[in-house]
């Protein structure tokens, strides 16, 4: 322990005297256009809780994935499961496990990505990051009752510009990307390409004799291409091509042992699968976007197509020398999708309005699915298609220093299943059960939000939104009972808060209660089925507060903090009651502090440190409380001429810390260092 305060002393011994030594002018707020309310707005008149992370800030920090950018988000925490999903915790709810979907969506100009398996789109060519806090479904849709994390990537110019990147680090990563865009034909037709592909040994090893002693390696490729065309000053579309890849093998961290307590399992870096253990996940998605502007209204046009694969086994139990040597878990699923959106919105009028169309086709594909263990094998083959219509609008009225906003959306969903339940993953000739069921749910989906201007400065908020995520059914559906389907999450967030800038300092506010009706939770039956249940009712309540200085010489300190209380109200699983008790999943508190020096050349760095509260997991018949813990991350470069060197170490001290618990218990990563070279040209 002494040797890592001593690292972490030496290191920001040397990043504060390099700082001295530079001399640059001073920096000061510029005005942040977002895209919240689906047209441009100045974030600082927005009423909502908004973070922007601008494409300086994603080097500075080197934000690379979706996880980074969750952890500068306060209330809001990543989590990567042991069955190889990925999803996102934010204010009490948390991914639903049988509708595989996420209470934040991500958007990538447009192109969700909800599903827990296809989590991660790419961040090679991103020019900004906006992350809206509360329920989204009026103006977005696709479950977003936690938020919208919406991507932007960076428009292309005339002359060609772009760069090239490589990384290097301890665990045997690799890094390579590549990004370039620019015109054909000059202010008409416009191109762009970009990629990576990373490689990496993972930090644990697997001691069964004939296994891959790297037991979570990864394997990562991402290509995306581009055209826009405008053919007048009015008309213009873009086509986006992408092919996203992951392969990755083992589990990040496990330790299921059940004797003791959660917090006194460690972080052990060696392990025995006796199952080659991999998820492997495909993306091929295409957008085609048509934009026509008028003088006084916007017209548009998204149209997408997207086909998911993902093909997973894992070791039974992460174990050897048990009864269930050599069986595996599979999950084989193919999810195709296709939505098209028309929207119209309000252009140089001082009541801003928006209004459209939504439709949206998803067929999913399911088998093999299931489980191989002493008890025997449980596999379903499965068909669901989901159809979504909506029809959405919103307002924003002003009155005087006031100002209005008014939305709603309203939207019917259905869902059909049709599945087959076999006792074998080769032997499919004989259904023991089979299913088949349709279900459908009308929702109106309304938000208000009222805000006042005390000057241009400072601006305070109220809002009330609602949040919908559609029922399902359980993929391991043996009967035609209850235990078959579950019931839609539905919420009601109730927020106040305030935004206030100066030239050199903002800081924005928000206090919140949202109110949850069958919370979807993650339940075992009798003989070990796993099925989504419904909790009655819960609730969450807290604080969140972010901001950003300019300390003068180029100095920048970010902080943000969330703190919550969240809660089962009326929830009973496997004859145990939870009333009263935390929400799983859900850290009692998240924070995030930095300082950071920029430099157009010469030396530049970031000191950083992020930290999550208590979080409890149902564990052996109650919700058991993890310690949570901090990380401490730098990065320090040097710039010059159009190159960049730079260095950079997470969790410097090698603190450790449970993230997620299923099954075996994940743990966040070891300390990780490395260093890259950019040339940007």
């Amino acid at each position: 322990m002494k040797k890592d305060l001593l690292v972490k002393s030496i290191l920001l011994s040397v990043i504060a005297s390099s700082f001295l030594l530079a001399k640059n002018e001073p920096q000061k707020f510029e005005e942040v256009t977002v895209t919240a309310n689906k047209i441009e707005e100045n974030i600082q008149e927005v009423p909502q809780s908004i973070t922007v992370i601008s494409k300086e800030e994603l080097e500075e920090k080197r934000i690379t994935d979706i996880e980074g950018v969750v952890d500068e988000i306060p209330n809001m925490s990543f989590e990567r499961a042991l069955n190889g999903s990925l999803s996102t915790t934010f204010r009490g709810l948390s991914g639903s496990t049988f509708t595989l979907s996420n209470p934040v969506v991500i958007y990538v100009d447009g192109v969700p990505y909800y599903d827990r398996y296809d989590y991660n789109p790419s961040f090679i060519n991103v020019e900004q990051v906006e992350i809206l806090r509360g329920p989204q479904g009026t103006l977005y849709g696709k479950d977003s009752t936690g938020g919208v994390i919406n991507i932007i990537t960076k428009a292309p110019e005339n002359e060609w510009h772009g760069s090239i990147n490589a990384e290097a680090g301890n665990y045997g990563y690799t890094k390579g990307a590549f990004n370039t865009s620019g015109a054909l034909i000059d202010n008409k037709l416009y191109a762009g390409i970009n990629g990576s592909l990373k490689s990496d040994d993972g930090w644990l090893t697997n001691k069964y004799s004939g296994m891959n002693k790297d037991a979570n390696r990864t394997k990562t490729k991402r290509v995306s291409a581009f055209t826009i065309y405008k053919p007048t000053d009015n008309l213009s579309s873009k086509l986006v091509i992408s092919h996203n890849y992951d392969k990755e093998y083992g589990r990040r961290g496990i330790n299921i042992d059940n004797t003791l307590s959660i917090n006194d399992l460690k972080r052990d870096e060696n392990v025995s699968f006796d199952v080659p253990s991999y998820i492997t996940r495909k993306t091929n998605s295409q957008s085609l976007k048509f934009d026509y502007e008028l003088e006084k209204m916007k017209m548009e046009s998204v149209t997408i197509h997207k086909d998911f694969d993902i093909d997973i086994v894992h070791d039974s139990d992460f174990l050897s020398g048990t009864s269930s040597d050599g069986l595996a878990s599979l999950i084989i699923s193919d999810v195709e999708t296709w939505s098209q959106e028309l929207k119209f919105s309000s252009k140089n009028q001082d009541i801003k309005w928006v209004t459209g169309l939504f439709f949206d086709d998803e067929k999913r594909e399911q088998g093999p699915y299931g489980n191989a263990s002493s008890r025997g094998t449980a596999n379903v083959v499965s068909t669901i298609d989901t159809n979504t219509y909506a029809v959405f609008g919103q307002v924003m009225i002003p009155l005087n220093d006031f100002e209005l906003t008014l939305g709603g959306r309203y939207q019917r969903i259905t869902k059909d299943i049709k599945s087959d339940f076999y006792n074998s993953f080769s032997d499919t000739s004989n259904s023991l059960h089979q299913y088949d069921d349709e279900k459908s749910w009308n929702t109106f989906l309304p938000k208000i939000a009222l805000s006042y201007s005390f000057n241009n400065d400072l601006m305070a908020y109220t809002s009330v939104s609602k949040g919908f995520i559609p029922g399902g059914f359980n993929f391991y559906s043996t009967s035609n009972g209850s235990d078959s389907s579950f019931e839609p999450e539905k919420s009601t967030n109730y927020e106040i808060g305030i935004k206030y800038q100066q030239d050199d300092y903002t800081i924005n506010a928000a206090i919140f209660r949202m109110e949850i009706e069958d919370l979807h939770v993650y339940s075992t039956l009798p003989g070990g089925v796993f099925v989504t249940d419904n909790a009655r009712k819960a609730h969450s309540q807290g604080l969140e507060i972010d901001g950003k200085y300019y300390l003068g010489n180029n100095f920048e300190l970010t902080a943000s903090v969330g703190l919550i209380k969240a809660k089962y109200d009326d929830y009973t699983d496997a004859s145990v009651n939870y009333d009263g008790q935390k929400i799983t999943g859900t850290p009692k508190f998240t924070t995030s502090i930095g300082i950071s020096y920029f430099a157009q050349e010469g030396l530049y760095g970031r000191v950083g440190l992020q930290g999550r509260g208590k979080t409890g997991f149902r564990r052996n018949g109650k919700v058991e409380e993890t310690d949570g813990g901090f990380t401490a991350n730098t990065k320090i470069g040097y710039k010059i001429n159009d190159w960049d060197i730079y260095g950079y170490i997470t969790n410097i001290t090698d603190e450790e810390y449970v993230l997620s618990y299923g099954r075996g218990v994940g743990f966040n990563e070891p300390r990780r260092f490395g260093f890259g070279v950019k040339y940007t040209f």
